[in-house]
């Protein structure tokens, strides 16, 4: 049994360290696009804040999502 916990706890581990990359992704690219806005390169910056705003959306929920379906660690 205690074999299976320990594939469990690394399965848990990796989705971790990658919904973290992910999250960090979003997130880089939502500043990029915000940056451009902000500094007027953009031609339409109307639509362009619109994506940023919804990939910031995106981001939050699924931020809230790991959050919300990744287990207390267990105390020793």
């Amino acid at each position: 049994m205690a074999a299976d916990f320990a594939a469990l706890d690394a399965e848990v581990a990796r989705l971790t360290d990658v919904n973290a990359s992910a999250i960090a992704l979003m997130n880089g690219i939502a500043q990029r696009v915000a940056d451009a806005v902000a500094a007027d390169n953009l031609a339409d910056n109307t639509h362009t804040a619109q994506l940023s705003a919804e990939l910031s959306a995106q981001t939050d929920a699924l931020a809230a999502s790991v959050t919300a379906n990744t287990p207390a660690a267990p105390t020793p």
